[in-house]
């Protein structure tokens, strides 16, 4: 397998907080949970139809509720929580006021403009905290290691794209620790200047992977595509511009941001649309791991060659002591002939001195379940470290199997 780095502060570089369209509380929307959903989901997966008044119900079945085609009353909802696809989505509701205390005084950077999802994920895990937009993943990871913010959130994998984010990469070029994970389901809507049909649109901007991601729907509706930097940002060019044959592919929070119509809900091709985010931090991590949660480790592994005998000792060391592994990703950038690729890029915070980056061609990302200092875990961890050139443990912090959805 081979993967490249494909996303790439200072002050200056942070964004502007947009002009909002819509009067607002000037306090910062928070999440929270939802005591009950009304008319069921949004359409998902089932066939485009039009309505009379100019908006198309995408992927929908032409009932509420509709989910890959199926039902009219939507999913199952049960104490909060939607059932799809055998897993748990818990519904939040967006509030302009209140909210809870968890992050209050926090402030966390994310790439993109203010209603990408990367914010939403933010204040998800932290409700109370301040969000900070930057141009470029690089620029929020620098805004942490400057003392700029306290946090940069991180999108790292996704059930449709795999980790073909890579930001690991970034990750690991800074010291930084992963404090909190979160999962948050990515609810596409295609959004338009007020007034505008469906119909006159002729060009859907948006982040290129939120394209593919609607791919079907967009070749269903015949207009060209153009991908931008994010989905945010295709609003706030959307909206800047007066773009009357153009809509974006943006989240429906970004809609009352910017005062634009929805012409369409539930836009992505597959229902369970699903992406991790990590929150940072500087070490060592702020957040301690409550006694009775389950914790997660996250390390990365590196080595120069014997790929697989590698992977076989390290599923060994954590196998003999009954430790489950929740990810294992195998990295291999040693080319053949003609193909050169870059080494994965490392930065050794243990290194006498100054921390160093140095160069590594195969790299194993794990995260396995209990925390850095369970005896156990610390065994596998040393046992690793004999025949391993390095490790790198990213960080310690509670395991959380929920699904947060905005809808």
């Amino acid at each position: 397998m081979a993967y490249t780095s494909s996303l790439h502060l200072s002050k200056h570089l942070l964004l502007p907080k947009p002009h909002r369209a819509r009067p607002s509380s000037s306090r910062s929307p928070s999440f929270v949970r939802a005591a009950r959903v009304v008319d069921g989901a949004p359409h998902v997966n089932g066939q485009s139809k039009k309505a009379p008044n100019g908006k198309v119900q995408i992927n929908g079945a032409g009932e509420k509720g509709a989910v890959n085609g199926h039902g009219k009353k939507g999913p199952g909802v049960v104490n909060g929580k939607t059932h799809v696809n055998g897993h748990d989505r818990i519904h939040l509701s967006v509030t302009t006021g209140g909210g809870g205390q968890d992050g209050t005084g926090l402030r966390v950077a994310y790439q993109g403009a203010p209603g990408a999802y990367s914010e939403f994920a933010a204040k998800t895990a932290l409700p109370g905290c301040e969000t900070v937009p930057c141009r470029a993943f690089a620029d929020a990871l620098a805004a942490v290691d400057r003392g700029l913010v306290d946090r940069a959130i991180l999108p790292v994998e996704s059930t449709m794209e795999g980790t073909a984010l890579r930001n690991y990469d970034l990750l690991l070029r800074h010291d930084l620790v992963v404090a909190q994970e979160i999962n948050l389901f990515v609810h596409y809507c295609l959004l338009a200047m007020p007034g505008v049909r469906a119909t006159e649109v002729r060009r859907v901007i948006s982040h290129p992977m939120a394209l593919a991601h609607c791919g079907r729907a967009l070749a269903r509706l015949g207009v060209d595509r153009e991908p931008v930097e994010d989905t945010a940002g295709a609003v706030e060019m959307l909206r800047s511009n007066m773009m009357l044959d153009t809509a974006a592919i943006a989240s429906p929070r970004a809609a009352d941001l910017y005062g634009l119509d929805v012409l369409a809900h539930g836009l992505q091709d597959e229902s369970w649309n699903v992406t991790r985010f990590l929150l940072l931090s500087k070490p060592p991590s702020p957040v301690a791991v409550p006694v009775d949660a389950d914790a997660k480790t996250s390390m990365v592994v590196a080595h120069r060659g014997g790929s697989m005998a590698v992977v076989l000792k390290v599923l060994s060391a954590f196998s003999s002591r009954n430790i489950n592994m929740s990810k294992l990703e195998v990295i291999n950038n040693e080319g053949g002939v003609g193909e050169p690729r870059p080494p994965v890029m490392i930065l050794d915070t243990g290194a006498r001195g100054a921390p160093t980056l140095r160069a590594f061609p195969h790299v194993l990302y794990v995260d396995c379940e209990g925390a850095a200092d369970d005896p156990l875990v610390r065994e596998a961890i040393k046992e690793i470290e004999k025949f391993a050139v390095f490790v790198r443990v990213l960080g310690c912090y509670a395991a959380d199997t929920n699904v947060y959805d905005l809808q």
